[in-house]
Parts: C-alpha cells; structure tokens; sequence
C-alpha cells in the first residue's frame, strides 16, 4: 500500500502546480491586456511614450502598445455643442441688443487639440466662447437692428464660420456651424422702439383710413352723378312717351270726335255732370241757359 503521507505530499504539489500555471496565465493576459488597445468610430487617441506624443492618426481598429511606456489618451469625436449665455452687442447704429448663440464643433487635429487646451473640452468651449464672441461683435457692429432682423441668417453663419475657421484651427477645433438663437433688444430700449413701432403703425392707420374716406367720398360722388343721370334720363324718356301717348290719344279723340260730334259732345257734357255732382249737397250755381245746361233743355 502506498503511503498517505506520501499521496498528500503529491496531491498539494499538483494543487501548486495548477495555481502557478493558473497565475501566469492570468499574468500573460494582464500583459496582453496591457499591450492592447482599440480606437472605436466615434474617438480619437494619442499614443504617448514616456510623457512624449509620439502617434495621433489612429484611424477604428485594434493596435498594440508596450507596457508601462506607452500610454494611449482617448477623446471625444463626435460633434459637441458649446451653447453661450446671451451676450450684448452694439450693432451699428450703437444700439444694445441680446444675443443668444450655439456653436457645433469637433475635434479636427487631436495632437493639436491636447497640446493648446490639454485636451478638455470644458478648456475648449472656453477658449471657443471668446473667439465667437469677438466674431459676432465684429459682425454685428457692420449692421443695423433692421438688417439684422431682416438679413438671412446663413449670411451672419457663414461669415462667422470663415472669421473664426483659422483661430479654431490653432486649437485643434473644427467649427461646424454657429446659429444665432434670438436677437432681443434690452428692457429699456424695447419700450421706446415698441412705442416708435406703434406710432409709425398708427400713422400707417390713419394715412390709410384717409385714403379709404377719400375713395369713399369719389365713389358716393360718381354714385350720386350717375343717379342724377339716371334719373334726368328716365324723366325724359318718361316725357316723351308722355307726349307720344298723349299725341295719340289727341289723335284718337280727334277721330272719334270727327265721327259723330253731337254723340261725342253728349257723353262729355254726361261725364261733366258727373263729375260736378259727385256728393250729395253738391251745388252749382250757374246761369240756366248755359251750355252747360243745354241737354237739360227740351230739344226742339
């Protein structure tokens, strides 16, 4: 039989044996681990050797390194956003106003970029914020507040991009737009322009209301002309059909009178009585041997 002892003494060594090789395996991947590092889509990296750059154009892949005297520095690629507290500008005319500001920019030269701001955004956005600031002072010294509002904002844009394009270069920045938010005009300078605009819209108010009684005043005019005319015309051509048709009932009368003048005399002088005794109590004084009376007479 073997000895216990001795089967222990073996056991133990394999359980050594096993720890070391688990040990320098954990220390061989430790190492590996240490030589390797990545580089994704959305960064970039500098490698440094002994505190000195010595490689910045990594592109995404898998690269190697050496332990303990390459370190790799990783930073953001992607488009950042510097937004500016609002800020007052004088415009041409030396007026104030508030200006309110974003800037989209990125990382352009990453060795640049961490040997002029050391690599911080946050150093990056402050250095940025000035060199915007002077851009739009400059810009918006050139204009007036109307042609600030009514000038297209891509025009401010792209001046500020070119103006600012060579400064932002120096600092490893790539400027990717600037946009102006909203243009507002201080407080106190608000209320005197509001009252300008309400009283020069006033005065548009009432040149137009005046224009409006004017034309009002021209078609009641016309209006009246033409009534007038209307009716001059009417009453003429009532007055000459008036006159044609009394010519005719003359001529008519005349006809029928010619046909039989006792008969035609009878009925007037019946139309006549008729008429002068219409009422009750109507009287008549006249002398008895008038014509009027003549078929009261016996006829002989």
């Amino acid at each position: 039989m073997s000895d216990p002892l001795l089967v222990v003494v073996m056991i133990e060594d394999v359980k050594m044996s096993q720890n070391k090789i688990l040990v320098t395996l954990g220390v061989l991947v430790t190492l590996l681990m240490m030589c390797v590092f990545t580089v994704s889509q959305t960064e970039k990296a500098i490698k440094f050797q002994l505190g000195e750059i010595v490689k910045s154009d990594y592109t995404p892949g898998l690269y190697f390194k050496l332990p303990f005297i390459n370190n790799v520095k990783k930073f953001d690629s992607r488009i950042l956003t510097m937004d500016s507290k609002p800020e007052r500008f004088l415009t041409a005319e030396k007026k104030n106003v508030i200006v309110d500001s974003f800037v989209k920019w990125r990382i352009g030269d990453v060795n640049t970029f961490y040997t002029a701001v050391a690599g911080d955004p946050m150093q990056a956005n402050i250095r940025l914020d000035q060199v915007i600031k002077d851009a739009l002072r400059s810009e918006f010294s050139k204009r007036e507040i109307k042609q600030l509002v009514s000038t297209d904002r891509g025009m401010i844009r792209d001046a500020l991009v070119k103006n600012t394009a060579l400064i932002a270069k120096s600092l490893g920045v790539e400027i990717i737009d600037v946009q102006v938010k909203r243009i507002d005009l201080p407080s106190e300078v608000s209320a005197s322009v509001f009252s300008r605009m309400e009283a020069e819209r006033e005065r548009v108010a009432r040149e137009f209301r005046s224009q409006g009684s004017e034309a009002a005043e021209r078609i009641r005019a016309d209006a009246d002309k033409q009534r007038e005319i209307i009716l001059a015309n009417a009453y003429r051509d009532a007055e000459i059909l008036k006159g044609d048709g009394d010519a005719k009932s003359a001529g008519i009368y005349a006809e029928a009178y010619g046909k039989d003048v006792e008969f035609f005399s009878f009925y007037r002088s019946l139309n006549a009585y008729k008429q002068a005794f219409k009422h009750p109590g109507d009287m008549m004084v006249l002398d008895p041997d008038s014509d009027f009376f003549k078929y009261f007479k016996k006829q002989k």
